[in-house]
């Protein structure tokens, strides 16, 4: 029960978070959604919890311009450099095992630039 009541004040802060059209995406805003996705990306966990794919559709949902993609984008490529025992096989599945299409590959070496 206390989980269930933690992961909906997860999803509840994500969605609180979700960048309004015309603002600039922060990095702070990228983490908050992803956070519930670091113990299956380090290798904790066979799939996402369902918390960490809302934030993977509200990081989606932030990036609606090229410019947002590629703040997202190094958002992202900064917050999987932070974590030396993050799987980059979980971090390239997580939005497919997700159901979500993503324009933004979540990897270290990814250039945001392209």
């Amino acid at each position: 029960m206390k989980g269930g009541v933690l992961a909906v004040f997860t999803v509840l802060a994500i969605f609180a978070l979700v960048v309004k059209p015309g603002q600039a995406v922060t990095c702070g805003q990228v983490d908050a959604a992803l956070i519930p996705c670091i113990s299956y990306l380090t290798g904790n966990g066979d799939s996402p919890s369902p918390a960490c794919c809302s934030g993977v559709k509200a990081v989606k949902g932030m990036a609606q311009t090229l410019a947002d993609k590629r703040a997202c984008c190094s958002c992202v490529k900064a917050a999987a450099n932070k974590y030396a025992d993050l799987k980059d096989a979980a971090a390239q599945s997580l939005p497919t095992k997700c159901g979500v299409q993503m324009d933004i590959p979540i990897s270290r070496s990814v250039d945001c630039n392209k």
